[in-house]
């Protein structure tokens, strides 16, 4: 099994590439869920394209990615989980009550839970888990605000922390909140290979690089689910190669992140659904810059390079105007969302006079951007290239593997390089990626891959973080959006709802989860292609 160096664990489960798809004909609509008056049916083998290979199966040690999460989830279940409009709710937790300060969350666990292998879920075990998360180097970061855990009754335990952080629950909702039993923290090896957890299915098989297999759990906690026997995912890594299983039946469902497997399957909605994801899950694409080292710690050049961007551009000729352009790290649509402060608007006249005005003091403007060297990818970066080069900005294109490019913009050896990120269903989400305290000097690991220093963001994050007025958050958020559109650490292109599961109507619930008090589930999240629960997905028979 392939194993990343330890800078790259550190990041790969936040944030990751993506390749970009070419120019396309023309757009269509997401499909919708096929009905079935019947209602679900228990029973029946699922059959699951991945874009890639987990990296370990064990939430403590093992970065995880969207692969990680679709393969894993099904067995390991967090503390707390989201619903449909991205807001935080208990699952394997009860309740999470903060203290009037909110520098301390009780954490009270569900009574009647087993794991698959028969012990019982309890508050000393949540504890264990958390305490081998904080000193995971996987979460160290993640988990610095935290001070003590400690538990309070057999079904309870208090996260104390270091200062106010009104957003904590988000996080026990992705890999930090995922709970395994004592075998697994005594054995991480093994867990890695053969996950536990209480989830609705249970492991099988695993064999690297090909499949894994689960099957239904006949003790699952939650009455009625799952109500699959069964779930194989196939690793098929060329996107090509999955659209064509699936059209030859070798498949139910995949992922996908092309705007022409959206076009194409959406216009046949008789054989097939489209699931996107929406609102604060999608990731936004980028070109991330390096603010530490020349030319672009020149915030001229950076602004240059977005008056130099045709943001429309990108989007008709690389995503089919199946998206929107982006101007920040939210969508209009968020209640996060702020036009405080003017991004820099396609302007080439703009663009050339930053470029010559940067030239007479210090000579050319020059620089390397690293793209991975998938041809769709590349189709991108060279888009933009010429784009940028039109306003006298001489760009080299270096070609890198995914966790090579990534391992250089963990320690700052790098000018720009193509990125996406922003896909928090909570601002306070991107509190490590962008406050300076986690900005280091080039060649040491650092969480602040742009390494821009700027007290004004880094206030408003903190502001944000402490604060539980929502509208004093917004304001906040309104800062972040603003200080980012003024210093421009990234160039942002576009809001990437191209992320999408492509499934046969047969398959049925991909978008109707409901959460343990029966509202309705997020659909989908992670990024580049979103992952989902199994639960309550199920196969008809019409």
């Amino acid at each position: 099994m392939k194993r990343w160096t330890r800078p790259l664990a550190l990041v790969l489960a936040a944030v990751t590439l993506v390749a970009c798809s070419g120019q396309r004909p023309g757009a269509a609509p997401a499909g919708e869920s096929p009905s079935d008056s019947s209602g679900p049916k228990a029973g029946g083998k699922l059959v699951y394209a991945l874009s890639a290979d987990a990296n370990g199966l064990n939430p403590v040690t093992d970065q995880f990615a969207a692969q990680s999460y679709s393969m894993v989830t099904t067995i390991i279940e967090p503390l707390v989980s989201m619903d449909a409009e991205g807001a935080w709710k208990p699952y394997l937790a009860e309740s999470l009550t903060p203290n009037d300060t909110y520098d301390e969350w009780a954490i009270k666990v569900r009574d009647g839970i087993s794991f698959h292998d028969g012990i019982s879920l309890t508050g000393d075990i949540v504890k264990a888990n958390l305490e081998a998360q904080k000193a995971s180097p996987l979460n160290t970061a993640v988990f610095q605000p935290l001070d003590s855990i400690e538990l309070t009754d057999p079904m309870t335990v208090t996260v104390k922390l270091k200062q106010p952080w009104v957003a904590f629950p988000y996080y026990l909702a992705a890999q930090v909140g995922m709970i395994v039993p004592p075998s697994s923290l005594a054995d991480p090896q093994a867990a890695s290979l053969k996950p536990v957890g209480t989830g609705p299915f249970v492991f099988k098989e695993y064999v690297p690089d090909s499949r894994m297999v689960v099957t239904k759990n006949p003790r699952y906690w939650r009455s009625g689910l799952p109500y699959l026997d069964e779930i194989e995912f196939r690793i098929l890594p060329d996107s090509q190669t999955r659209a064509q299983t699936l059209e030859a039946g070798g498949v139910d469902a995949m992922g996908t992140t092309r705007d022409e497997d959206i076009v194409k399957y959406g216009e046949q909605k008789d054989a097939y659904a489209v699931y996107r994801t929406q609102g604060m899950p999608a990731p936004e694409y980028t070109f991330m810059l390096n603010t530490a080292v020349p030319p672009l710690d020149d915030v001229r050049v950076r602004r240059a390079l977005a008056h130099a961007t045709d943001r429309d551009a990108v989007v008709s000729t690389l995503r089919g105007g199946l998206t929107e352009p982006a101007d920040g790290p939210w969508t209009k649509d968020s209640k996060w969302y702020s036009d405080q402060g003017a991004y820099p608007a396609f302007d080439l006249a703009k663009a050339t006079a930053l470029v010559k005005e940067v030239e007479a003091e210090k000579g050319p403007v020059e620089f390397e951007v690293i793209s991975t060297p998938d041809p769709n990818t590349m189709q991108g970066v060279e888009l933009v290239q010429d784009m940028w080069r039109k306003a006298g900005i001489d760009v080299t294109i270096k070609q890198a593997d995914q966790p090579d490019l990534i391992n250089r913009a963990v320690i700052g050896n790098y000018h720009a390089t193509v990125w996406t990120a922003f896909s928090s269903s909570d601002p306070d989400g991107e509190y490590i990626w962008l406050h300076q305290a986690y900005a280091q000097p080039v060649g040491k690991v650092s969480l602040n891959f742009t390494r821009l220093k700027d007290e004004q963001l880094s206030k408003a994050l903190d502001i944000g973080r402490v604060s539980p007025d929502e509208a004093a958050r917004k304001q906040a958020y309104a800062t972040v959006q603003e200080r980012l559109r003024e210093q421009v650490p990234y160039v942002f292109l576009d809001h990437l709802t191209t992320g999408a599961i492509i499934a046969k109507t047969k398959v049925r619930g991909i978008d109707e989860q409901v959460l343990p008090d029966g509202e309705k589930r997020l659909p989908l999240t992670g990024a580049p292609i979103p992952y989902h629960p199994f639960s309550g997905v199920w196969i008809s028979t019409q």
